[in-house]
């Protein structure tokens, strides 16, 4: 181990960041920890050697120019400051610019030119579309986007009709959009990765809102159809469905006045930090898994939900009562 330290420690008088390079002999010893080097140093890695199972491994963030929506706090910020943590290049998007400017700046003090404040609507074909352009004058071809940004309002059948396209354009089209501007660069390239955010509400639903139990779901079936359509091409998608998560957007569902909460998703389970979702995301692109769950019940809720349906819906009755009391 020793010897391939002090090989790769011998390495010097070139920058890799940005560098294309090719390694052989990289399945173990010398050949790995040269790969391995070169690529925490910014490097993009080809790995050669006899057998291809020990070369193949996930998506490692270092040296990757990455896109992350709903980025001026919350899940997004969490995201945004672990893949710079992880190596990345970061371009944050969200309606406000001054909040988004406060966070690339403490990022490019840590790091110089590793982080880019992008403002707009993002429930505009226009702004998805200029954000990936920008995104990509600035930094390059972009490795990895995160369609996090959402809305959490509306409740039932009365809501307005305005609403609902507020929530179908941020939570749905929002992904449409950015894929529509993405995926082709991607299959020339033959590589890319599109992550969404969909909730556990896009696998389960979500008591006392329609519009965001529809549009959830919808946002985990057209991540589904990309993972279908695209995924021997080259292209990896992988969809976050939390449970509760402690941002602006579960706070808003507290009860103002205190007292007993009617906030159904603090009742349902263990409100987690997003800086602990962020670490479960990273972990699952490194292993490329389609479903992120950083809350593990809501695999089971979800299996029973399609092994005893009738079951699963009585329980989801018996809950809405016990919160809302209808």
């Amino acid at each position: 181990m020793s010897q391939n330290r002090d090989t790769v420690r011998n390495i010097t008088g070139m920058e890799l960041g940005g560098k294309i390079t090719v390694v052989t002999g990289a399945a173990g010893g010398i050949g790995m920890a040269l790969a391995e080097r070169f690529h925490k140093g910014g490097a993009t890695v080809v790995l050669a050697d006899r057998d291809q199972a020990p070369l193949d491994v996930g998506m490692e963030l270092g040296g990757k120019i990455t896109v992350v929506t709903g980025a001026a706090g919350g899940i997004g910020m969490a995201l945004a400051e672990r893949f710079h943590k992880e190596g990345a290049t970061v371009v944050l998007a969200d309606r406000d610019q001054a909040p988004l400017d406060v966070i690339a700046l403490r990022l490019n003090t840590q790091r110089p030119n590793s982080a880019l404040a992008v403002a707009g609507d993002l429930g505009t074909e226009e702004a998805n579309a200029t954000l990936i352009s920008t995104a990509e004058k600035a930094f390059g071809p972009i490795d990895l986007f995160f369609a996090n940004a959402g809305v959490g309002s509306g409740t039932d059948l009365t809501t307005e009709e305005d609403v609902w396209n507020t929530a179908f354009d941020i939570n749905v089209n929002a992904h449409r959009w950015a894929a529509k501007y993405l995926v082709p660069g991607w299959l020339a390239r033959g590589e890319g990765y599109f992550c969404s955010t969909a909730s556990a509400a896009g696998l389960l639903s979500q008591i006392g809102s329609a519009p965001y139990s529809v549009t959830k779901h919808a946002a985990r079936a057209f991540a589904e159809w990309l993972s279908i359509t695209y995924g021997k091409r080259g292209i990896r998608v992988s969809c976050l469905c939390p449970q509760g998560v402690n941002t602006n957007m579960l706070k808003g569902g507290d009860n103002p006045a205190g007292g007993e909460t009617t906030n159904v998703v603090r009742v349902a389970g263990v409100v987690l930090e997003p800086a602990d979702v962020a670490q479960v995301v990273v972990d699952c692109i490194r292993a490329e898994t389609f479903l992120i769950l950083p809350h593990p019940e809501v695999a089971q809720y979800a299996t029973l939900k399609a092994s005893e349906n009738e079951r699963w819906l009585a329980g989801m009755r018996k809950l809405q009562m016990r919160v809302f009391g209808v």
